[in-house]
């Protein structure tokens, strides 16, 4: 169990992108969401639209013609934004890497913030992450006041 010593000032709500993977890491997110790991205790929620999130979790390698989906959704969210990177799809092209369709990881394309490995990561690995995620945006509000 992980134990949390700040008390957060707010929820966080995510956006899940699939850049192209094998949608092995996004079992794994629909396993995070569910009752046995609770991800509500920390204010997390998965919501529709990028425009209403402040996370954005991307999993997979970045393929031609997700890129510029990708570039546009990351633009479409609101700032202070984490981007999670959820899997070694996209942070390295995984089993995929040095094919002829990809235009490389997603930190070739948008900066990440949080990078959350394995294939596919556990539930509990993608919670920490936005656990870690939550606290970054902290940060980033706290420089801004």
């Amino acid at each position: 169990m992980m134990k949390l010593t700040k008390s957060f000032n707010r929820s966080l709500w995510a956006f899940h992108f699939n850049s192209g993977s094998c949608n092995g890491c996004e079992i794994e997110i629909v396993a995070a969401i569910t009752p046995r790991y609770d991800p509500e205790r920390f204010g997390i929620k998965l919501v529709g639209s990028p425009r209403h999130a402040d996370v954005l979790l991307v999993t997979g390698p970045v393929v031609r013609k997700m890129r510029d989906r990708l570039e546009r959704v990351y633009q479409q969210m609101a700032d202070p934004k984490v981007v999670m990177c959820i899997g070694a799809c996209g942070t390295s092209g995984g089993p995929f890497y040095d094919s002829y369709n990809l235009d490389g990881p997603i930190d070739d394309i948008i900066p990440v913030d949080v990078y959350v490995p394995g294939c596919p990561p556990r539930p509990e690995a993608i919670i920490h992450g936005v656990v870690v995620a939550q606290q970054k945006l902290e940060r980033l509000e706290g420089e801004k006041a």
